[in-house]
């Protein structure tokens, strides 16, 4: 169990502390393992350098138990992540449209295709390529996160090549709305439920052929039975 004293690693040296408790621990000489050797995270082991052994890299007690706080929060993380997206996907089954969660899609991005897995993907319920009208919902719910995918335009861009909406969803509280690019929507979450706090600009564009057979593939979500009564967009008179 984990306390307030049990350190909280930057991704490099979690990552790295990680791969010497996974492997033989051979040394890296660099600056992330002086920092953790300072830090008394790991210790060097001499084995018998007289008979042709090397110095090894080895995980101290402490260095477990910032490896056990990571995965903690890391749990949390994942558990509060998966809650927001299925508030998000039942708030769009709810308004009518047919709901897919973690759909792997490509989206073109200039002369290449990206690949992307986003949180909630909605389609109103038709077969008519015009009304579909494609939204893609991105869910953060730590900050670290939120900035890492700022931060990634071609990622962005596939989402938004796949949709005539591109919202982030975040906890009320993570950050302003204004924090995020103004080519994304922003919907806040709190108590009283999802708040808009900015709209997404809308982009004229229509699901292809690989979307279609992706959406085929998978099944839409129908949740609390939201689309047992609608209509199909466009397929009647």
């Amino acid at each position: 169990m984990s306390d307030a004293s049990t350190p909280v690693l930057p991704r490099s040296h979690g990552r790295r502390l990680r791969e010497y408790y996974r492997s033989a621990g051979w040394p890296c000489q660099d600056t992330i393992e002086i920092d953790l050797l300072n830090a008394g995270l790991v210790e060097r082991i001499a084995e018998r350098l007289d008979a042709g052994g090397c110095e090894r890299i080895r995980v101290t007690e402490t260095g477990l138990l910032a490896l056990g706080s990571a995965l903690l929060r890391n749990r949390q993380a994942f558990d509060a992540h998966e809650a927001l997206v299925r508030v998000v996907a039942q708030h769009q089954a709810r308004a009518g449209r047919l709901v897919y969660r973690g759909l792997m899609l490509r989206g073109r991005v200039g002369e290449t295709w990206k690949a992307c897995r986003p949180d909630v993907y909605s389609i109103r319920p038709t077969s008519v390529a015009a009304y579909a009208h494609p939204v893609v919902h991105e869910v953060k719910v730590r900050r670290a996160d939120l900035l890492s995918d700022l931060r990634n335009a071609g990622k962005r861009s596939a989402y938004q090549a796949l949709s005539t909406e591109f919202f982030y969803v975040l906890p009320e509280g993570l950050a302003q709305a204004d924090e995020v690019p103004p080519e994304c929507g922003v919907l806040f979450a709190g108590p009283a439920g999802l708040r808009l706090a900015r709209p997404s600009p809308q982009r004229a564009v229509q699901l292809g052929i690989s979307e279609w057979m992706a959406l085929a593939r998978r099944g839409a979500e129908f949740v609390d039975g939201a689309h047992e009564d609608q209509a199909m967009l466009g397929d009647g008179a």
